[in-house]
């Protein structure tokens, strides 16, 4: 029985790989006007967008019924579906999936992925492997929901103040955050997102985030996965330049991708993120 993975718009994966996955999106909100992430947005007229907009942009995740209908649609030729989506604990996308599987038992099987974007990216992109190998979507599911548990992602910010007005963060972590050129490293702990590090300028941040990347063990048999925010991936290619070894051994696929809307209205311009398995 075939298998189908179906992500929801805020999972990043390489774009040589975007049409292997079925896709809903989340809808944004900018200058009161409604947007389809993806669809009738792309990121970058979205950044262009960020820049010049006064207020923050605000997101929707998709209905129970929107699921309902994309997993009637991907069944109906009786595959079967393994559906992963972003963390719970920062959206409502998995109650919703959760909510229009149970119209489809034993055909639909939902995955929090306990991580956001790359993170849940690199998830994405180890199940579309295992489909390629056969595997089916319970097993698959079974598959995600242990290996979510050395799934990594970590990433340098620019600027606090776009997940402070999301509310994302508390206020004390913010502050915390957001003395004059610091530049806070925030990654993925129990499903939230937590600051992890800072450092006082970007040259200094992509070394200190290097240097936790190599702390937590590159699991290089798995995916790996790169991103930035904004218009220009040159943050980005300032880390890899200070890099001096931890990328340099050949893993299976280590792709670059420009973060999508959704979670870029939260990260803000110029922030950038690795995304691995641990060993």
């Amino acid at each position: 029985m075939h298998t189908k993975i179906l992500i929801d718009s805020t999972i990043d994966v390489s774009p040589a790989l975007k049409d292997r996955f079925a896709v809903i999106p989340l809808t944004i909100h900018v200058s009161g006007r409604e947007f389809i992430d993806g669809v009738t947005m792309t990121a970058d007229a979205f950044y262009r967008s960020l820049l010049k907009s006064k207020e923050l942009p605000t997101t929707s995740q998709p209905t129970s019924a929107a699921f309902a209908q994309v997993f009637e649609s991907l069944t109906d030729d009786g595959s079967e579906v393994a559906a992963l989506t972003i963390s719970s604990k920062v959206s409502g996308t998995y109650q919703s999936t959760h909510i229009a599987a149970a119209d489809f038992p034993g055909k639909v099987f939902v995955v929090d992925s306990r991580s956001i974007s790359l993170g849940a990216g690199v998830l994405a992109e180890y199940a579309l492997s295992r489909v390629n190998a056969g595997a089916g979507a319970p097993e698959l599911a079974a598959e995600l929901e242990q290996l979510r548990e050395r799934c990594c992602v970590l990433g340098l910010f620019n600027t606090l103040e776009y997940l402070k007005k999301g509310g994302r963060i508390s206020k004390t972590t913010a502050l915390a955050g957001g003395i004059l050129g610091v530049k806070p490293i925030l990654g993925v702990r129990g499903g939230m997102i937590a600051m992890l590090g800072k450092a006082r300028e970007s040259r200094q941040g992509c070394k200190t985030l290097l240097q936790m990347i190599q702390e937590n063990h590159i699991d290089r048999q798995l995916p790996v996965l790169f991103g930035y925010t904004g218009l220009s991936a040159a943050p980005l290619e300032m880390l890899l330049q200070n890099d001096t070894g931890t990328f340099s051994e050949q893993t299976v696929r280590q792709s670059t991708v420009q973060i999508g809307s959704v979670i870029g209205t939260h990260a803000g311009p110029g922030a950038i993120a690795v995304a691995f398995f641990r060993q």
